[in-house]
């Protein structure tokens, strides 16, 4: 319900401001040059992350290996296609040239000069607008509508938390089985059979988080933890495909030597396109997360103990999406 809340006002919005769109409005086209699209494509990589987050769920996918691919190749396609649409249709027809600090240097979105900027100006730029997509429509002439827009994005916000929240408790869930965290973090909900004590510790950190940090500079954290993580993925990777080329490996990855290293590339590129606040941020939870894992991690990991875990094979189990091949072994059942 969320998310079609979502889809049906980002439409609407589509529908109202494209085809008023004025051409002269998107020149220059680059203002800021190259260096003003790498800071924008950084900080907006927060919204491709909830992509990764359906990778999360393939242990609770019905035929993973055919309906992952379909799942995160097709939204990815789709969001982008909205993406574009709805950017060109803010451009277009209001138009979002930067604001311009002293030195001449475009303001950063979220940044306490642009902030001090937009006090002085006021809402006559859409950088400096609070709802950039109600804020168009009222301007190009459709105020209610712009109303409810902005009441739909408000409505449509936790869809995106709730998916967040749902890929970290996945990925810290996977982490207590394989010991990397405590053991209780990975029990499961003896009635719900889902992960209920590291959903409610993980809900614990994101509402203190929330209460203390502005949410662009969360947005900018993600971002710098998401870009390293999706870097060291690429690379892992085709690290495994040298140092162990015979593991089973049920999910393809066509041209695996040219898309990792591009991917890994683009993530370290952006990275670094980050503010350097961010990265000095990422620096220090970086550090606390390499002390947890010495402190505890490294001694309780089962990979490092040589523990061959195989939680397929456990009692609650679900089936498989195909049945096990002859004299294999099933779920629930172990030697």
């Amino acid at each position: 319900m969320l998310v079609a809340i979502k889809v049906a006002a980002l439409t609407l919005f589509i529908v109202l401001a494209v085809p008023v769109m004025k051409m002269e409005n998107f020149t220059p086209f680059a203002p800021l040059g190259i260096a003003g699209i790498s800071a924008a494509a950084a900080s907006i990589f927060f919204a491709y992350v909830g992509f990764d987050a359906v990778s999360t769920a393939a242990e609770e996918t019905k035929n993973p290996q055919r309906n992952m691919p379909i799942g995160l190749i097709g939204s990815l396609a789709i969001c982008t296609i909205f993406y574009i649409l709805v950017a060109s249709g803010v451009i277009g027809t209001v138009g979002a040239q930067p604001v311009l600090g002293a030195d001449g240097a475009g303001l950063r979105p979220g940044s306490p000069e642009l902030s001090a900027a937009c006090a002085a100006i006021g809402e006559s730029q859409v950088v400096c607008s609070k709802e950039a997509l109600a804020w168009t429509l009222r301007e190009i002439g459709w105020p209610q509508i712009g109303n409810l827009i902005g009441l739909a994005a408000g409505l449509a916000l936790p869809s995106v938390i709730l998916m967040m929240m749902f890929g970290q408790t996945r990925i810290f869930f996977v982490m207590s089985r394989d010991g990397l965290l405590p053991a209780v973090l990975s029990k499961v909900h003896p009635k719900y059979h889902t992960p209920h004590v590291i959903t409610v510790v993980t809900g614990v950190f994101v509402a203190l988080f929330a209460a203390f940090f502005p949410v662009g500079v969360l947005a900018d954290i993600s971002n710098s933890g998401t870009l390293f993580a999706f870097a060291m993925v690429a690379i892992a990777v085709l690290t495994l495909r040298r140092t162990d080329p015979t593991r089973a490996r049920p999910f393809r990855t066509p041209a695996v030597f040219v898309v990792a290293p591009l991917a890994a590339a683009g993530c370290v590129y952006l990275f670094f396109s980050l503010p350097n606040e961010t990265k000095l941020m990422f620096v220090a939870w970086a550090i606390v997360g390499l002390v947890v894992y010495f402190l505890y991690g490294y001694r309780k990991s089962h990979v490092g103990r040589g523990v061959v875990d195989v939680p397929e094979l456990d009692a609650d189990a679900p089936p498989g999406p195909v049945p096990p091949m002859p004299g294999a072994p099933v779920p629930g059942q172990r030697d």
